[in-house]
C-alpha cells in the first residue's frame, strides 16, 4: 500500500486517485477549488463519468479516499504525489504550464521527506524537467525528490475500465528505484509496462494523441471522397480497418475530434514542432481537416435549405464531444448547433446528460428539449450530433409524425436508410448515398448525387 496525492480533482486527477484507491492504496486528493472538495466531502462529483461516482462512495467509505484542499497536509501524508493538474491551450497554442508550475512549486515549499512526484497531465517533452528544477529552487529542506512521468491514457466515457485494464503502463524514470515504486503501484493491474526516460515518456502520450486524431481526420477525408464516388464509407472502415494493422477504432467518420485533449495536445505538439525548426505538415492538415469536417457539415445543412436557415426549426440531438461523459469542450456538437443558431435556425436541443454545462457555454442561445421526440417536434430537419445509444433505438416513425419535414442529418450514421426511408424519412449521412438504392424519389429532383450527400 501506498500513500498517494493526487493534485488535482478534475478529470484525470479525481478518476485515477479514485481508482488508485480501489487498488488498496490510501488517496488524497488535494485541489485550490474549494468548492470542488466541498462537493467531493459531500459526497457529490462534479462531472460524469460511468461508474465513478459508486467508486468514489464505495473507497470514501473504506477510509482509504479523502479530500482536501489544505497543500500542507497533501504533500506531508504521501510518499507519492500525482500531479493531474489542468494544461489549457495558450493563445499561441502551446500547452499552458501555470498550474504545473505552481504544484511543483507548492509541493516544493511543503516538503517534509523523500517524494516521488509523478507527472499525469499532458505536458510537452522537457515539463519534468522543470518540474524537477522549480521543486530544486523553491523547496525549504533539502529532502530528494525524483521526478516522473507516467502520461494517462483514459477516455471519458470509459476511463474506470481504461484504467484497470491498460493495454501498456508508460513510465518514464530517471532511476531504477523510482521504476521499481511505480511498477509495484501498478502491478495489481498485471499490464504490460513500458519502461522509458521522461523525455521519451512525454513524447508518447502527445504521439499517441497526435495519431489517433489523425485516423479521425484521416476517415472523415475518406468519406468525402466516398460521398463523390458513390462508395459506403461504412463499408469501407469494416473492409479496410479488418486489416489488424488498420482497426475500426478511432476509425469512424462524424463531425471530427473534439474534448479537452486532441485538439490542444495535436495543436502543441504542432507548436513545439515549430519552435524546434521542424515543419509539422501532417499535423497542421489533421488539424485543418478536423475544422473544415465540422464547416461541411454545416454546408450539408445549409445547402438543403438553399442557404436559407433564418427561422428553421432544427431538431437536434447531442451536444457532448462523445457520448457517456457531459464534457462540451471543443465539442463539434456543440459548436454545430452554434453555427445554426448563428445563422438564424431555432435550434431545439436534447442531450442526456449535457445540458448544463451547454448552457454554461452557450447562454440561451439554444432552445433545450426534454426527450429527443420534443425536440423533433415542428423540426424542418434532425441533427444527430452525438451517438448515445438512447438516439440509435428512437421511433423513426414516431420521430417523423413530430417533425414538419422529412430529414435526417445523420453525422454518427447510426440509422438504416432503408428502415428510415420506410418511416417516411430520408437520412443525409457521412460517407454514404442518402438515397436508398432504388428510390430516385429520396433524391431531389434534378440535382447530380453529389449535391445531396
Amino acid at each position: 500500500m501506498f500513500k498517494v496525492t493526487m493534485f488535482g480533482v478534475g478529470y484525470v486527477g479525481l478518476v485515477t486517485g479514485t481508482c488508485f484507491a480501489e487498488l488498496g492504496n490510501r488517496v488524497l486528493c488535494y485541489d485550490t477549488d474549494r468548492q470542488k472538495i466541498g462537493m467531493l466531502n459531500a459526497g457529490e462529483v462534479p462531472f460524469f463519468e460511468p461508474g465513478l461516482a459508486e467508486m468514489i462512495a464505495r473507497n470514501a467509505k473504506a477510509g482509504r479516499l479523502r479530500f482536501t484542499d489544505d497543500s500542507r497536509r497533501a504533500v506531508e501524508e504521501s510518499d507519492i504525489i500525482v500531479i493531474a493538474v489542468g494544461t489549457p491551450m495558450g493563445h499561441d497554442g502551446h500547452a499552458d504550464l501555470r498550474y504545473v508550475r505552481d504544484a511543483a512549486i507548492t509541493i516544493a515549499k511543503e516538503l517534509n521527506g523523500p517524494k516521488l512526484v509523478v507527472n499525469k497531465s499532458t505536458v510537452p517533452v522537457e515539463t519534468g524537467d522543470l518540474v524537477a528544477t522549480l521543486i530544486n529552487e523553491y523547496r525549504a529542506k533539502d529532502f530528494p525528490v525524483e521526478v516522473v512521468s507516467n502520461p494517462e491514457f483514459v477516455r471519458e466515457g470509459s476511463a474506470i475500465a481504461d484504467f484497470m485494464s491498460p493495454d501498456r503502463i508508460v513510465l518514464g524514470c530517471s532511476s531504477e528505484k523510482a521504476a521499481e515504486t511505480m511498477r509495484h503501484l501498478y502491478a495489481p493491474l498485471d499490464v504490460p509496462v513500458i519502461l522509458t526516460d521522461v523525455r521519451t515518456a512525454e513524447m508518447i502520450k502527445y504521439t499517441a494523441n497526435a495519431f489517433l486524431a489523425t485516423k479521425i481526420s484521416f476517415i472523415n477525408e475518406i468519406a468525402t471522397i466516398c460521398e463523390r464516388v458513390g462508395a459506403d464509407v461504412r463499408e469501407v472502415v469494416r473492409g479496410a480497418g479488418s486489416d489488424h494493422r488498420i482497426g475500426t477504432v478511432f476509425f469512424q467518420p462524424g463531425l471530427g475530434f473534439g474534448g479537452s485533449c486532441f485538439p490542444k495536445d495535436v495543436t502543441a505538439l504542432h507548436r513545439i514542432a515549430q519552435s524546434r525548426g521542424v515543419t509539422p505538415r501532417l499535423l497542421a492538415a489533421v488539424l485543418e481537416v478536423n475544422d473544415f469536417q465540422l464547416h461541411y457539415s454545416f454546408g450539408k445543412i445549409a445547402d438543403h435549405f438553399s442557404g436559407e436557415l433564418a427561422g428553421r426549426r432544427i431538431g437536434f440531438l447531442g451536444l457532448a464531444f462523445k457520448p457517456n461523459t457531459d464534457d462540451v469542450r471543443e465539442s463539434p456538437a456543440l459548436a454545430l448547433a452554434e453555427l445554426l443558431s448563428a445563422a438564424g435556425a431555432v435550434v431545439q436541443a436534447h442531450d442526456p446528460i449535457a445540458r448544463e454545462n451547454a448552457t454554461a457555454k452557450t447562454g440561451a442561445s439554444l432552445h433545450y428539449a426534454a426527450d429527443p421526440y420534443e425536440a423533433a417536434t415542428g423540426a424542418d430537419a434532425i441533427v444527430v450530433a452525438t451517438e448515445w445509444n438512447e438516439y440509435k433505438q428512437l421511433d423513426l416513425a414516431l420521430l417523423a409524425e413530430r417533425m414538419r419535414g422529412s430529414i435526417i442529418f445523420d453525422f454518427r450514421n447510426i440509422y438504416d436508410l432503408r428502415e428510415a426511408a420506410d418511416a417516411g424519412l430520408t437520412v443525409i449521412g457521412v460517407g454514404r448515398a442518402s438515397a436508398v438504392p432504388g428510390r430516385a424519389e429520396n433524391r431531389t429532383a434534378g440535382a447530380p448525387v453529389e449535391s445531396v450527400l
